[in-house]
């Protein structure tokens, strides 16, 4: 199966890092690879003087936002190939969240719902529904999909074979089945395309 140009580099992305798409920012970076990197605390001799009238403020607004996992690598491979170097950059990295335990799944589950669950294997377990982010962004209202390299649409999250793996896939997890929202990544250019 050839896989396109954007595909390809969205899966590399998506083994490399956190990219979150909200605008661009004119201000050059002071750290390597766009790392993310504490601020001074306000001075507490700045003080705003109140105005007569509330001054219109605007916000950017954040159209997608992509949570790219590279697992089993270090920081300075990850981010090694010029496109995945060139985003990073860009974008926003997030460099200082690790593993909270071993195997993989209790990872995943963690990133997705903030606890293990008392987890400490890659087997099948199924949680409570509606306890991850993405059963919280479905009731705010709020699309998301989940694209999962190696799934097949026709055997769905459940019984995909390699390279894909349930253990990476958190969302089959809450409530004891696959979401419509966990996609094949071949469903990607489209989405992309389609600007959903």
């Amino acid at each position: 199966m050839r896989i396109s140009r954007t595909r390809a580099t969205f899966a590399a992305c998506a083994m490399v890092t956190t990219i979150v798409a909200c605008g661009s920012n004119s201000e050059p970076r002071s750290t390597p690879y766009g790392l993310l990197s504490p601020t001074s605390s306000p001075s507490s001799s700045a003080v705003a003087l109140p105005t007569d009238s509330p001054q219109p403020t605007t916000t950017a607004v954040t159209r997608h936002v992509f949570v790219v996992v590279m697992e089993n690598t270090g920081l300075d491979n990850a981010v090694r190939s010029e496109p995945i170097a060139r985003l990073a950059s860009a974008n926003a990295l997030a460099t200082n969240y690790h593993a909270v335990a071993r195997p993989s799944l209790p990872n995943y589950l963690a990133l997705t719902s903030g606890s293990t669950w008392g987890i400490t294997d890659d087997g099948y377990h199924s949680l409570p529904a509606a306890a991850d982010l993405g059963a919280q962004l479905t009731t705010a209202g709020i699309s998301w999909r989940a694209y999962m390299e190696g799934m097949t649409a026709e055997a769905g999250c459940m019984q995909s074979p390699y390279p894909y793996a349930l253990k990476h896939d958190p969302f089959a997890y809450y409530g004891g089945a696959c979401p419509p929202n966990v996609v094949p990544i071949e469903d990607l250019d489209s989405d992309l395309a389609g600007a959903t």
